[in-house]
């Protein structure tokens, strides 16, 4: 049975669940500092296995952000992302302030749009948003 916990993934953990599929390795220091940071982070453990987390940033108000939505992938297909995903949007939905809309946004994974589809969100470009962008800013530029 999954359970799920609300603001306690360690960096360490948060660093171990990365490496197991394959992201960007962070400092610890980074790490650290990306967690505190957050809004709301979200962990699925499975018989006290960390098996999956993501985590909400953004400003609370206006947008907020999916980020680093992971499922290990020994579990993936058996909802977790899912359930994560759900919880996420509920927290979010109770910082939106009466009459007012929050955006809801994230930055697809590759291979993954379906599934974030299945959850009502929708690619950009459409014909009144532009694509979304990005850049790296690091040493080396």
């Amino acid at each position: 049975m999954i359970e799920l916990r609300e603001n306690v993934l360690c960096v360490e953990d948060y660093l171990a669940i990365r490496a197991k599929v394959g992201w960007k390795v962070l400092s610890q220091s980074q790490a650290e500092k990306a967690l505190d940071n957050s809004l709301f982070v979200l962990s699925a453990y499975d018989d006290g296995e960390l098996v999956g987390m993501g985590r909400i940033v953004g400003d609370g108000a206006v947008i907020c952000y999916v980020q680093d939505l992971i499922v290990v992938p020994r579990v993936q297909g058996n909802h977790i992302g899912s359930m994560i995903l759900e919880h996420l949007k509920a927290y979010v939905s109770s910082l939106r302030m009466e009459h007012t809309e929050m955006m809801f946004c994230l930055m697809c994974a590759k291979g993954r749009e379906q599934f974030y589809e299945k959850h009502g969100f929708f690619a950009r470009p459409t014909p009144n948003l532009g694509p979304g962008m990005m850049q790296y800013i690091s040493d080396d530029k």
